[in-house]
């Protein structure tokens, strides 16, 4: 199997840090998969990518050594096998409220005995190698998303779940959950965060977050072990403006001083 360094980090607690990827672009993904992050997941929940868009930018994630992970619509059998067969080593699965969800997820990501994943690894078995089954119970990971106040009043029957190894908090489903605007700075919001970190640490599990380069050392204080870092919509966004107010005011003193 190619190298997982997101997966060896946790297993040795180390910090992971990792890219988003939102936008369904290869070119998107080879300068995220290049850049040095332990993970780079690819948003099929909320981004603008399909599974025909998600497979190419599989193949190019696979010229790094980031651990290819996807984010999958729902917590779906279809879904979660079909990423995991085009060569995705984790899923991140939203909305994972309860014990019987986490569990039915699981299943989706291991063959029998263990699960009920069908065996179809038809790009996997490519790149990872022939014996992809002998290797796929110990080296494939569910992650599910802890973002609702239902999954923390049930977080230690959700992370109890044998074979669990990481969670995913998504802050904004959160934040809503909790009563909370996205995207804004509460207290409640921290305490949240804190509640379900000492929960990981009761089941010995790796708490991870979407966050930002600005958010990471408060995230990593607060005791996550997997922060999300960076976003190519997001930082697109953010240097298309900086760039476009930079020019304006280059431009304007350059008016200013010629009069």
């Amino acid at each position: 199997m190619r190298p997982n360094p997101w997966l060896d980090c946790i297993r040795e607690g180390n910090l992971a840090l990792g890219a988003w990827l939102s936008n369904p672009s290869t070119i998107n993904a080879e300068i995220m998969g290049s850049a040095g992050f332990e993970y780079v997941a690819i948003d099929a929940q909320h981004g603008a990518i399909d599974y025909s868009t998600m497979l190419p930018m599989l193949q190019v994630l696979a010229i790094g050594d980031s651990t290819p992970i996807v984010r999958v619509p729902t917590n779906d059998s279809g879904h979660i096998g079909k990423a995991l067969d085009a060569g995705a080593h984790a899923v991140i699965v939203p909305m994972v409220n309860d014990r019987a969800a986490c569990e039915r997820a699981l299943a989706y990501t291991r063959y029998a005995p263990e699960g009920e994943r069908s065996f179809g690894p038809t790009r996997a078995v490519l790149v990872e190698g022939d014996d992809y089954y002998d290797f796929a119970a110990d080296r494939i990971s569910l992650i599910p998303m802890i973002e609702t106040v239902e999954a923390m009043r049930n977080i230690d029957e959700i992370l109890s779940v044998p074979g669990v190894e990481a969670i995913y908090v998504g802050p904004n489903d959160l934040s809503i959950s909790l009563g909370i605007k996205p995207n804004t700075n509460d207290p409640r919001l921290d305490e949240a965060m804190v509640e379900i970190v000492a929960g990981c640490r009761r089941n010995g599990v790796v708490p991870g977050v979407h966050a930002s380069a600005a958010l990471c050392a408060k995230r990593v204080e607060q005791g996550f072990g997997m922060v999300t870092v960076s976003a190519d919509v997001v930082a697109l966004r953010a240097h298309v403006r900086q760039d476009l107010a930079t020019a304006r005011g280059t431009v304007a003193d350059s008016i200013s001083s010629t009069y």
